[in-house]
Order: structure tokens, then C-alpha cells, then sequence
């Protein structure tokens, strides 16, 4: 496996299979390679996978855990290469922002509605998404890949992406991959090493919440139930909605696709999950 922190480096993996990452890499992450290295694989001409580790200042508030961002880079490229990635990408802030993480954003790109509309994450953290858009848009300028795969654990994201590349008819299939849960059920998340074993505890609350709501039989019902759970969890709710999956608008009807989402704290650690309904 190769390291490359340039992107002048890149030409020989051109056409790969990408994993954008923020490195501090767990099996979540890993889960994303493997399924990067099998979408390689299916070609006749064996393609390579990519992983970028870039901690993107640009989807960060001011306040926000980027300085502290755990950063384990030499731990990541081991998991990495052990996992099938062939290259893993390192750019500094210099190259993904030429002009700096602060300037406008490139008016090429599209902050699709599923990012701007439904008042989740976006309301919470109203910079996120453009950090996001323009980070993805950016490594795939860099990387030039055919197709990169993402995690279903941050789904409006995934939606917000696939959109992104669709409405700006990007040459990048967008693949995803379920999220990846410990046995008790936690979705696997970089913060999670922020949570101290009581928290970790009620942390769980956010995962009960979700399969209370596969249960129900009605949005209303799912929503109470939800919100019913993690309030007995001690988890500070943001958000604990069922909606529509494609656009992640409301809905009034379990019978049309739907995905159920919370994101609360727990103590000062913000966490984000969800599950089909």
C-alpha cells in the first residue's frame, strides 16, 4: 500500500474506488473498504481503492471538537492497508482548499434540497453540509475516482452526496454500506471514545429509540416512542423523526418508505443514528 500526500501523486490510481474518511478509522470505516475493495474488484481490470484521511475544517462551527478530533494516522494506514485499500491519501488543508478553508464556496457546486430542507442536521449545524459538499467535490477533483462508498450511519449525509453528485452529473457511482454496530448495539462513531462507560450506557438509549420505532404503527406512535426512550436514557434530544427515505421530508404514512433518525447528546458528546422503518 502506498501513501500519497500530494495529489500530483495520484495519475497511477485514477478511476479507483474512493473512501473519503476523517481518519480515527474503527470498523465502521473498515466496513467501507472492504466493500470498496469487493466494487474494485468486479472489474476486469482490477481497480485501485483510495482512502483519504483529511479532517475537514470547513464542516466544523466554531466551538466543535475539530481541534480535538482524534487523529491516529499511522494507526489508520496499518487497518487501512490490512483492510484491501491500495492508496491512502493525506492532503494537507493547502491542497483541498488552495484558497483556505474560509473562502467562498466554488459556485459549481450543488447543496441539493435533502441537505437544505428537512431541518436536521442542517439545522443544527448550518455550515455542515456546505463543509461537506465542498470537501467531497474536492477529493473527487483530486482523486478522480469512479465510484466511492459511503456509510448509511450518517444518512442525510449519504443522501446529500448521492444528490450532490446526480444534480451536478459527477462521473462517480455513489455505493453505501449499512452502519456498522458493536453487540449491544451502539453505532460504531469516531466520538464514541469521547464517552465515559455511564454515558456509554445511556448512549445506547439512541439505538432502543430506533427499534421502538420499527415497532410502531404510526409516525406519531414511533415519534412518542422514540422520544419516550431516549428521554429515559438522559440522551438531550435534537431530533427523533420518522421521514420520508428518499428526501427525508415528513411523511403522514409508514407504508411509503421511511427511516427513523434521532441525534442527541449525551453529556457534551453529540451523537447521530438511524434505522429503516
Amino acid at each position: 500500500m502506498q501513501i500519497v500526500w500530494s495529489a500530483v501523486d495520484l495519475e497511477p490510481a485514477y478511476g479507483g474506488v474512493c473512501v473519503p474518511t476523517m481518519g480515527a478509522l474503527h470498523e465502521g470505516h473498515l466496513s467501507l473498504v472492504r466493500r470498496a475493495r469487493e466494487e474494485a474488484d468486479l472489474h476486469a481490470h482490477r481497480l485501485p481503492v483510495v482512502v483519504t484521511i483529511f479532517v475537514n475544517p470547513a464542516q466544523f462551527a466554531p466551538g466543535e471538537d475539530f481541534a480535538r478530533y482524534p487523529r491516529t494516522f499511522e494507526a489508520d494506514c496499518e487497518k487501512c492497508e490490512q483492510s484491501g485499500a491500495d492508496v491512502v491519501f493525506a492532503p494537507a488543508v493547502g491542497e483541498v482548499y488552495p484558497e483556505g478553508p474560509g473562502a467562498p464556496i466554488d459556485p459549481r457546486i450543488i447543496i441539493p434540497a435533502v441537505a437544505r430542507e428537512p431541518g436536521l442536521e442542517e439545522k443544527s449545524r448550518p455550515q455542515f453540509f456546505i463543509g461537506v459538499c465542498r470537501v467531497v467535490h474536492r477529493l473527487f477533483e483530486l482523486v478522480r475516482p469512479s465510484a466511492a462508498v459511503f456509510g448509511e450511519k450518517d444518512y442525510q449525509q449519504l443522501l446529500t452526496i448521492r444528490a450532490m453528485a446526480s444534480e451536478m452529473a459527477l462521473p462517480v457511482t455513489i455505493h453505501s454500506e449499512p452502519t456498522a454496530r458493536d453487540e449491544d448495539g451502539l453505532a460504531l462513531s469516531s466520538r464514541n471514545v469521547y464517552l465515559a462507560p455511564p454515558q456509554r450506557k445511556r448512549a445506547l438509549g439512541l439505538s432502543k429509540a430506533l427499534r421502538a420505532a420499527r415497532g410502531a404503527a404510526s409516525v406519531a406512535e414511533a415519534e412518542s416512542a422514540m422520544r419516550s426512550i431516549l428521554l429515559a436514557n438522559q440522551v438531550e434530544i435534537d431530533y427523533a423523526v420518522v421521514r420520508d427515505a428518499h428526501t427525508l421530508m415528513p411523511i403522514e404514512n409508514l407504508a411509503f418508505g421511511a427511516r427513523a433518525l434521532v441525534a442527541g447528546r449525551v453529556g457534551a458528546v453529540r451523537l447521530i443514528d438511524n434505522m429503516a422503518v
